[in-house]
């Protein structure tokens, strides 16, 4: 048996018993479905008869520090909960080993649909259009949010949010290296000396993608933001840049846009997702726009690279860890092209 794996079955009756304990007017028998898709923090459906949970728990075995903060999560849900920002609702966070084995929380289990590829071919142009402007709108929503008023003044650091990331995904990514590769070292290089001054701050996600948002099942509206592992206080222009990479990247590099018929499907070009991002804003420009496309083209390479650690150590959440791995030299080789065309001039 995998020691880095839940035996569901193991510890099926402790869990059951901590739910009659613990979540108000739960009702078994449960039944542990794992949800597969997630790289970081495993989840599973928790069916009753008479309602679904999710279970979200940190993975098994040793991590890297500060990775896979399950209990940040719990914090920005419970804080975003009676905000604009559609979350699901949670219930309780345990962190007793002994019932799971690793700590969880406990969340509503919200009916839509999760989309993996950001060109949607399963919808209609104008449902495209819809989804789009959904996802922008919540985002901008997020950054507009006074997180001094919601009690998160000391959910992170206020200032040098690129700074502080750049020097927690280079150590990570160190941490978890299989290979030299020389694309990636240059990158290293250059953010680093190539980072803005002057950084507001808003409450940042960290992790915003198609594939984190929860669709109602029939309308172009988002139920449910997950996955805020990563979420923190930082820079809001990295956080968009990180959202809207994809039209830089190709299918083949993490679902890429680039080189996909946009207009043809009724997705906007970068620049049209920009130019909505900035009027939700209310602002003119984002200075320093494609040093953040970059940055997080570097950041996103060294994620996928603590994917393949996992994955080399067993711990990885998800069968399709080895495949991502393989990604990191093409998404670094791509971000050092991006280099040379914008400031090699």
């Amino acid at each position: 048996m995998n020691k880095n794996k839940v035996d569901i079955k193991d510890r099926k009756p402790a869990l059951e018993n901590w739910f009659n304990n613990n979540i108000e007017k739960f009702e078994g028998p449960i039944k542990i479905i794992p949800i597969q898709g997630g790289q970081s923090n495993p989840t599973f459906k928790i069916k009753t008869p008479l309602k679904n949970y999710l279970l979200r728990s940190k993975p098994l075995g040793k991590l890297l520090p500060s990775a896979h903060a399950i209990e940040r999560e719990f914090l920005i849900l419970q804080a975003l909960f009676k905000t604009s920002i559609p979350v699901p609702k949670t219930h309780v966070l345990c962190e007793d080993n002994s019932i799971w084995g690793s700590p969880f929380y406990i969340m509503e289990f919200i009916e839509g649909r999760i989309f993996f590829d950001p060109a949607l071919p399963e919808l209609k142009v104008e449902e495209r259009k819809a989804i789009y402007n959904s996802m922008i709108k919540v985002l901008a929503d997020l950054h507009l949010l006074d997180y001094k008023k919601l009690g998160l003044d000391n959910f992170g650091k206020e200032g040098s949010y690129v700074e502080r990331q750049i020097k927690r995904w280079t150590e990570q990514y160190r941490k978890s290296e299989t290979k030299k590769i020389d694309s990636m070292e240059r990158l290293i290089d250059w953010v680093n000396n190539n980072i803005p001054k002057n950084e507001i701050t808003t409450l940042v996600h960290g992790d915003y993608r198609i594939d984190n948002l929860i669709f109602h099942p029939k309308k172009p509206e988002i139920l449910g933001v997950i996955d805020w592992e990563i979420s923190t206080l930082g820079n809001p222009f990295a956080d968009f840049a990180y959202h809207a990479m994809i039209w830089r990247l190709t299918k083949n590099q993490f679902r890429g846009l680039k080189e996909i018929s946009l207009d043809k499907l009724g997705i906007p070009s970068e620049n049209d997702y920009y130019n909505k991002y900035l009027e939700f804003m209310n602002l003119k420009t984002i200075p320093f726009w494609n040093f953040y496309i970059i940055y997080n083209m570097f950041r996103l390479s060294a994620i996928l690279q603590g994917i393949a650690g996992r994955a080399r150590d067993g711990t990885a959440a998800s069968p399709e860890a080895i495949r991502m791995a393989s990604l990191v030299e093409p998404i670094a080789n791509s971000a050092w092209d991006e280099v040379r065309s914008y400031f090699s001039k």
